[in-house]
């Protein structure tokens, strides 16, 4: 990677209301603005930190036929946690954490309840259905104050499960998005670049949401390839606790950077699953080991896995990533109770001192 690509990754993309800023982007961002309606390049091709698969690659994986477990790694499935049970209700000074299965989460976050890459559907375009149920009712939600998204391939962005809610939920998305989302009807759309945020008032105070860089990209239709932005969240509650919501990362500098810039970190929901082969799957998901160690570069005291147990998108047994998840956390010598390894359904509660199970 050149001096100059590597410089380009670090700083937002001009918009028509922003010239280009000639230095690195500022530690603390101004907010902006909610609803705005903004102006941006055609594509963000150059934010890739890799190359994406090529005819080549396509080739191989057509002529391996690696793509899906093995019939004998199936029988796993059977196993696979599922727990649901009530959603916690969580104190004032309290976060509240509830896994949905993949990439979705309910996080009760000052005072307000938010789903990160809300997927309720049963199939999703181009995989097989879910292997697991969805481990919350959705008539069970409470009301959904905001709605985040990571980037929009389908098993993030599922249109069917936005439309359940209503059209003026505040939708919060990477770059690139908004005009999809308006054109679905929604009305309170914000789309942000990497190191911007925005405010939602909350019962407690305003809670802040970041969005900062992921190693992935995406792309929606045979068409539209890097033509919206992809990455994480950073949620901030009024009393400075913070939640890390990575959607789907390969492993890379980032973690580092987002650590430096958001310190104390008390939880981060990272993705374990989705990685084999490897020699394809690297740059954009990581796998248990990477997942653990990306907890550390963020500097983030508690990590909850995600991204497995739901969708089978590639060759790992389904009961792997956690086997692999468990081990690579034993070996660092952390706090077994910092492993948020939670079956889908199940919730934690992140008190003022420490994290309790519910359920």
């Amino acid at each position: 990677m050149t001096e100059q690509t590597e410089r380009s990754l670090t700083e937002p993309l001009p918009t028509a209301d922003a010239p280009h800023p000639a230095g690195p982007h500022p530690e603390s961002p101004a907010l902006r603005p909610l609803r705005e309606v903004r102006r941006w390049p055609r594509d963000f091709t150059d934010r890739l930190t890799a190359p994406l698969p090529g005819v080549r690659a396509l080739a191989r994986i057509a002529r391996e036929g690696k793509l899906r477990p093995s019939a004998q790694a199936l029988l796993d499935i059977p196993e696979l946690p599922f727990e649901p049970g009530p959603l916690p209700e969580p104190g004032p000074r309290e976060i509240a954490v509830t896994w949905v299965g993949h990439a979705s989460w309910v996080l009760r976050v000052g005072g307000l309840t938010v789903l990160t890459d809300p997927v309720w559907s049963r199939k999703i375009l181009g995989t097989p259905p879910r292997v697991t149920p969805v481990g919350v009712r959705w008539q069970d939600l409470p009301p959904v104050d905001a709605v985040v998204i990571s980037h929009n391939h389908y098993d993030h962005l599922d249109l069917p499960t936005l439309k359940q809610l209503p059209p003026h939920t505040p939708l919060l998305l990477p770059a690139g998005l908004a005009r999809w989302a308006r054109r679905r009807r929604f009305t309170h759309v914000t789309d942000l670049d990497w190191w911007e945020a925005v405010e939602l008032p909350g019962p407690e105070g305003p809670v802040r949401f970041d969005f900062v860089p992921a190693h992935h990209w995406s792309k929606r239709t045979l068409t539209d390839t890097c033509r919206s932005l992809w990455g994480g969240w950073v949620l901030t509650a009024p009393d400075g606790r913070r939640v890390y919501f990575a959607g789907d990362t390969g492993y890379g500098h980032w973690f580092e950077e987002i650590g430096s810039r958001y310190p104390d970190i008390d939880l981060a929901l990272l993705p374990i699953g989705a990685y084999d082969p490897r020699w394809m799957l690297r740059p954009v998901h990581t796998d248990p080991e990477e997942a653990v160690r990306a907890c550390h570069d963020l500097g983030a005291r508690a990590m909850a896995p995600m991204h497995w147990s739901t969708f089978l998108l590639s060759a790992e047994a389904p009961l792997e990533p956690l086997r692999r998840v468990r081990a690579a956390w034993e070996a660092t010598g952390r706090p077994r109770e910092d492993l948020w390894d939670l079956a889908v359904g199940g919730s934690r509660v992140l008190g003022e001192g420490e994290g309790r199970e519910v359920g």
